[in-house]
């Protein structure tokens, strides 16, 4: 007896249809946990460096956003021996006072109070002398600039140290703009409206961290900081990286290392398992909600470098790759009236013909042509 396929056909179709109709979207509770829990990041610092706190809240990963701000705090570092030292909110969620040069023989804590009245505190914490960077320095290979950092304690009492760092870099647009549309007319640009050359700046969002606590000298030599490409525009022209170095305690050294695993070396099933990192920041209006965060209280070293592009190798390998893609545009004759009050698409030079003289002008996208979209003209102080 011959199977009646048309019969089988549709039992196959009938079956698929219930299975896919009868799917449902899943989401984890973990994505839609109530709770935001408070972040606090930061050092109290020692010397004349200033102290900064940023302030946090979590978000739910189904929320959207990425950032949420605790703001209007009252947040006061307080001594040992009962001295009080206010931050003040500089801007949303960052909180900061100037030097403090608090005395390093006493013990510091940090007191948090929410426009909500609840009450953060942390333990008391020890200080810690931090050593001299000894030098910040880079290597080059086939199609990177890579950055490291030396430093040792010849007193042989740090072991556990954490970096963080502030990039700037100068850098300029794909095409120099010689011209500016007005509401009225494309006229030349001044000096003072130049967007071809501006600087861009960024900071550190991984977790550094150095330890000699195995080795017989408290010595780290070229400790990794970051890596970058050989056509990032970082270094098209001149690149420069501030490095701060923090002395930690081993209990903070520690935190730190889970946080890392939790944040940055999950992903396969090779990575360790994700796990609560010990606090020393507690909650004490709900002392069963989590904090996220370990003070520390040490003094803080830094060092700059300055890398130009002179230094780099000067092959195809080495050339910028810009974000985008860019194109000239011809706009003659009637068509210039396109660029006139325009602010989209930008004048970068004139054309001209024998015997006619000016009959237009080559454009571009303004993200070709005026830098500032990612950076500012404003030259920074320290700049060479």
């Amino acid at each position: 007896m011959k199977p009646d396929y048309k019969v089988f056909l549709f039992l196959l179709i009938l079956v698929c249809t219930v299975i896919f109709n009868c799917k449902k979207p899943y989401n984890p509770p973990a994505i839609a946990l109530p709770g935001s829990y408070l972040v606090v990041e930061g050092n109290i610092a020692l010397g004349a460096d200033s102290t900064i706190f940023r302030l946090n809240r979590t978000v739910n990963i189904s929320s959207g956003t990425t950032v949420n701000p605790e703001t209007g705090a009252i947040v006061t570092v307080e001594s040992s021996t009962g001295g009080s030292y206010p931050l003040t909110e500089i801007t949303k969620g960052y909180y900061a006072a100037g030097g403090l040069n608090l005395d390093n023989s006493l013990q510091y804590r940090l007191r948090i109070q929410t426009v909500g009245r609840d009450q953060y505190l942390s333990d008391f914490v020890a200080t810690k002398i931090t050593p001299p960077i000894d030098s910040v320095g880079f290597s080059i290979t086939s199609n990177a600039v890579n950055i490291y950092v030396n430093t040792h304690d010849p007193n042989n009492n740090t072991h556990y140290y954490r970096w963080e760092y502030g990039e700037t870099w100068k850098f300029h647009s794909e095409y120099y703009s010689a011209y500016i549309s007005t509401t009225t007319a494309i006229v030349p640009r001044t000096a003072d409206q130049q967007v071809y050359n501006c600087y861009g700046r960024d900071s550190s969002s991984n977790i550094l961290l150095g330890s000699s606590a195995q080795l017989k000298q408290d010595v780290i030599y070229q400790a990794p900081v970051l890596q970058i490409p050989s056509t990032s525009e970082k270094i098209e022209i001149e690149y420069s990286i501030l490095l701060k170095q923090y002395a930690l305690t081993s209990d903070a050294y520690n935190f730190y290392v889970n946080v890392k695993k939790n944040t940055e070396q999950l992903g396969s099933i090779f990575d360790a398992l994700p796990s609560a990192a010990p606090t020393n920041l507690h909650d004490i209006t709900n002392p069963s909600t989590p904090v996220v965060g370990y003070i520390t209280a040490s003094s803080v070293q830094s060092k700059r470098i300055f890398i130009s592009n002179a230094q780099l190798p000067q092959t195809d390998a080495w050339l910028t790759v810009y974000p985008y893609e860019c194109q000239l545009d011809s706009n003659i004759g009637p068509s210039v009236a396109y660029l006139i009050g325009n602010t989209s698409e930008i004048p970068v030079s004139a054309i001209y013909k024998p015997m006619e003289g000016l009959v237009g002008y080559l454009s571009s996208s303004r993200s070709c042509v005026d830098c500032t979209l990612r950076g500012t003209v404003t030259q920074p102080l320290f700049w060479k």
